[in-house]
């Protein structure tokens, strides 16, 4: 069965990326564009996994969204992986005490996530893995993501 991934990221590109990676894999990708909504989405779909960027509109940013993730009795246990191009080190370190359960720096390569979506969700099919290395062959993503 199909584990859905959801992506709370206002920019098109980087989640098109995610989604393409996330579909290759067999799953069901979500994607909101603020906190708001990604709050939201979460508490009604109950994602399997989330990735998160730090610098979000509206008035929810990742750092307080993923406080409240991780506060939440239903969604605490859903890892929660932050994805942003937003600094390093002391911002990393913020993200870990919000709760983030893990880090990756934009560009992300396509292997880190997929890495990820694998580590957390399970391995695929092996007829999912031929096409998805395919598939990222294929991906016309701009260099600056």
């Amino acid at each position: 069965m199909a584990k859905s991934v959801l992506y709370v990221e206002d920019n098109f590109n980087n989640a098109l990326l995610v989604k393409r990676i996330v579909q290759a894999e067999g799953h069901v990708f979500l994607n909101a564009i603020d906190g708001e909504e990604g709050w939201q989405l979460a508490l009604d779909q109950m994602p399997d996994l989330i990735f998160v960027d730090l610098r979000l509109p509206g008035t929810i940013d990742g750092f307080s969204l993923m406080r409240r993730l991780k506060a939440e009795s239903t969604l605490r246990n859903i890892p929660a992986i932050v994805l942003t191009a937003f600094g390093r080190g002391t911002v990393e370190n913020q993200a870990r005490e919000a709760g983030c359960d893990g880090f990756l720096h934009k560009p992300a390569d396509i292997r880190q996530i997929r890495a990820v979506i694998r580590a957390h969700l399970g391995t695929v099919a092996r007829h999912t893995q031929v096409a998805s290395a395919k598939t990222y062959r294929s991906l016309n993503i701009p260099s600056n993501l």
